[in-house]
């Protein structure tokens, strides 16, 4: 397999996926702003999502894939079937369960993580009601994750990438179609997710039962339960739960801090996170996708060469576009926030919060982005204690960063917290790897990275003047010249970023890679 094509396949899909993205948070920002009642949707779809990393997307995916390519290369496709057959029922009814008991329990939910909501009885209410919506969430997300593992482990990963735009193309019909047709229209929004979620588990099952692996979900509990390859997974998600929890206690300790500043921070936060988040999904996401099946195939084979060359394959693409993203991210993040946001009822003051986000998540980009590359060099080896041991440091480190930064800078504080994190995690990570012999780094890193600072400060610099060229707040009755002089800076960056990188020997070739 061509691993350069392969990523560039899936960065074109999660592309599209982040460009719907961004095109969702602009109405959303556009219509509704950040209030209190944007926070209490934020938190509401929170409760969902955190649960969707912990048990489906995070704990299942990193327990069930390296197996299920285990099975796949060794025990042939009859066991590998009974093995997902089984794995999806365990699944299905533990998640019906959960689901329920969310349903019965959103007042709590909320409360736990906001508190600071409670100060507002009517955004508290609005954020029980939207958590009630949107739990069953979780349970369309499982089966998505659980289709994506098998999918990506036969190489099938375009339909996974893609998967996500249904969500964003579900929140941009909500958002102009059905909002102002609510007495509270911030519902729209709730209805969106769940409408998203039955969409993207419709998108599965043609693809799975292409390749013959459309699971079958039975009343048999006791059956799959006994099962020996059900019994690894849900052994090995034990630790890998406890690791996605690490992050995901850091992630409601945040939004808690957040709901008790000035009403708005936990939107921008979450706006910041979206622009964030578009290198990570690009690169991190999309360069982990690809790993854990790879690693998991030689490690099956025994291949350790083969194994730490994807890792150093993997690290070197990294750096290479992650770090020009981050320094683009913190240099231009009014210009970045004002002319996709500053709309409607996002004013200036949002605009000027978001950006002030912005930077503090652009200084850990870096750490976010190589997290998800070395954690897979574990996942795939059925390691997953060790990550879990790193993370509780981790957290203990980031709400030790809180105290310092929160009265600060506020909830600027905690996304840098969170970025710091982030960089202390993946240096552990890397140590442990280095550390056991799992990741030998080819030669030639120091000159690569000393010509890659050399661009950076290059790329700093246009980026910093072109940027402060532009009044970017001032321009909002301009919008599209405003998004014209935004893509023409960024064209001038790139241009001298890779530039620099091509006159000092740098070539595309370098980084094209083939898997086993």
């Amino acid at each position: 397999m061509n691993l350069h094509k392969t990523l560039a396949a899936i960065s074109g899909m999660t592309m599209i996926s982040r460009v719907t993205g961004l095109l969702r948070e602009f109405l959303i920002a556009r219509a509704f702003g950040a209030s209190a009642y944007t926070d209490a949707f934020f938190v509401a779809f929170r409760i969902p999502n955190l649960l969707r990393r912990l048990f489906a997307e995070g704990a299942f995916s990193q327990a069930f894939v390296p197996i299920l390519a285990e099975y796949k290369n060794r025990q042939g496709e009859d066991a590998t079937r009974r093995l997902t057959d089984h794995v999806a029922t365990v699944l299905t009814w533990s998640l019906v369960l959960t689901c329920a008991v969310g349903i019965l329990g959103a007042p709590a939910f909320v409360y736990l993580i906001a508190t600071g909501l409670q100060s507002d009885p009517e955004a508290f209410r609005v954020s029980v009601v939207m958590t009630r919506i949107m739990f069953p969430y979780i349970g369309f997300m499982s089966f998505v994750a659980l289709a994506g593992g098998i999918l990506n482990t036969w190489r099938q990963f375009k339909i996974p990438a893609f998967t996500p735009v249904l969500l964003n193309l579900s929140f941009i019909f909500a958002s102009l179609f059905v909002a102002p047709y609510l007495a509270q229209p911030v519902y729209a929004l709730a209805l969106a997710v769940f409408v998203g979620g039955v969409l993207q588990i419709a998108l599965q099952i043609s693809p799975l039962r292409r390749i013959g692996m459309l699971p079958r979900i039975s009343f048999r509990l006791r059956e799959a339960f006994a099962d020996a390859g059900t019994k690894r997974v849900l052994k090995q998600m034990v630790p890998a739960t406890a690791a996605v929890s690490v992050a995901q206690i850091s992630l409601i300790i945040n939004t808690n801090i957040a709901s008790r500043l000035d009403n708005g921070s936990v939107s921008w936060l979450s706006y910041a996170d979206r622009l964030m988040e578009f290198p990570t999904a690009l690169l991190g996401v999309a360069l982990g996708t690809i790993l854990l099946p790879s690693l998991a195939k030689a490690n099956a084979d025994g291949d350790t060469e083969e194994y730490s060359s994807l890792l150093d394959w993997g690290l070197r693409l990294t750096f290479l576009l992650a770090l020009p993203a981050a320094v683009m991210l913190a240099t231009l993040s009014e210009a970045l926030t004002a002319t996709l946001f500053h709309y409607g009822k996002f004013d200036q003051q949002s605009v000027v919060m978001t950006g002030r986000a912005l930077i503090a998540y652009g200084v850990g980009l870096i750490g976010l982005i190589l997290v998800k590359i070395l954690a897979p060099g574990f996942y795939a080896k059925q390691d997953i204690r060790t990550p879990v041991k790193i993370a509780i440091i981790v957290l203990i480190l980031t709400q030790l960063m809180n105290l310092a930064f929160v009265p600060w800078i506020a909830h600027a504080g905690l996304a840098l917290s969170v970025g710091l994190g982030a960089c202390v995690n993946a240096l552990f990570l890397f140590n442990g790897l280095r550390r056991r012999g799992i990741y030998v780094p080819n030669p030639g890193w120091t000159s690569f990275l000393l010509k890659l600072t050399g661009a950076l400060f290059l790329l700093g610099g246009v980026s910093l003047w072109a940027g402060a060229q532009v009044d970017w707040i001032g321009m909002r009755a301009q919008p599209l010249l405003r998004a014209g002089m935004l893509a023409g800076v960024m064209v001038a960056c790139g241009i001298s970023y890779f530039g620099a990188l091509l006159l000092m020997g740098f070539r595309a070739r370098d980084f094209k890679r083939t898997s086993k």
